[in-house]
């Protein structure tokens, strides 16, 4: 018997990337706008941002996505209140699936979250340049890139369209409810995300506290070594780290929202001296808060070295 074999068919197919971006915005950042003939998407990963697509205005809040199509003239400006962190890639590609998208504006699932991510990290790879400077109009790719790097970004790129299409087309829901319902009873798998879930929301709700693994167990119901365990698979990392991570990103964005000083900061996350909190602020991120002050102005203001 001689195989045949089946050619597959692309649905959407990616062609260029002309920027991949991930903003930390001051809550006062503006860009004045601009039009190009390839599509962009602008994600609010934290707080809020509002967006301008020919002559309407939208506001888009923490988990919120919207497509700018081909040639249609945009802009982005914090409101005011809230620094927001935004994630803005654009693209080329010309399948009419793509009229999909047009003026959609979309709140977006873990999956879609998750695959984003891995385009940030993939572009860190391969691209030899900034990812949060807004006035880059170029990505010089490094000498030497990661093995399949390159393809990576546009495989996910193009999974998180086509998951897109499928989570909004109401066909595909409807098949989905029908495929679901013949599923067994959920696996540990998901009983483990679920619980690792809940205490990533309970850490977030007592992110101004000082919480000890002690005090998370008896909260939560679990114990010591299932919960590091937990945590290990989960993220590769200790809850007592992760937790500082999370009091850090807090803190980053109280530093560019501008309300509060460094000692103010400190105490309200709970830091026991302005000192500490400086301390685990460089080990986690680099820098120390003035530095990091420093640096995102620059961004906003358009003076990145």
């Amino acid at each position: 018997m001689e195989y045949s074999g089946v050619k597959l068919h692309n649905s959407i197919t990616v062609g260029k990337i002309f920027s991949i971006h991930y903003f930390e915005y001051m809550n006062n950042f503006k860009f004045s706008g601009e039009a190009h003939n390839f599509w962009e998407f602008v994600y609010i990963d934290k707080g809020e941002a509002g967006i301008t697509h020919n002559k309407s205005y939208t506001v888009l809040h923490k988990g919120e996505l919207f497509f700018h199509k081909p040639n249609e003239f945009h802009s982005v400006r914090a409101t005011g209140t809230i620094a927001p962190n935004l994630i803005v890639i654009s693209f080329e590609c010309n399948d009419k699936a793509m009229h999909f998208f047009n003026n959609r504006r979309m709140k977006i699932d873990e999956t879609a979250q998750t695959l984003l991510a891995n385009i940030i990290i993939e572009a860190k790879r391969c691209f030899n340049c900034r990812l949060d400077d807004p006035y880059l109009q170029n990505m010089p790719l490094k000498d030497t890139d990661i093995f399949g790097s390159q393809q990576m970004i546009r495989l996910y790129l193009e999974h998180f369209l086509i998951h897109l299409i499928r989570c909004y087309s109401q066909s595909f829901l409807q098949h989905k409810k029908l495929s679901e319902a013949k599923l067994p009873k959920a696996t540990k798998t998901n009983n483990d995300t679920e619980t690792f879930n809940k205490i990533i929301d309970y850490l977030n709700r007592h992110i101004t506290s000082h919480v000890t693994i002690d005090l998370i167990c008896k909260d939560n119901l679990i114990g010591r070594s299932q919960l590091q365990k937990l945590f290990k698979e989960q993220c590769n990392r200790g809850i007592i780290e992760y937790f500082s991570i999370l009091k850090i990103e807090v803190a980053k964005e109280l530093i560019r929202t501008n309300h509060m000083n460094f000692t103010q900061i400190s105490a309200h996350l709970g830091y026991t001296s302005i000192h500490y909190f400086s301390r685990q602020f460089k080990k986690i991120v680099g820098m120390t808060p003035s530095e990091y002050a420093s640096s995102v102005k620059a961004i906003a203001e358009g003076n990145a070295n």
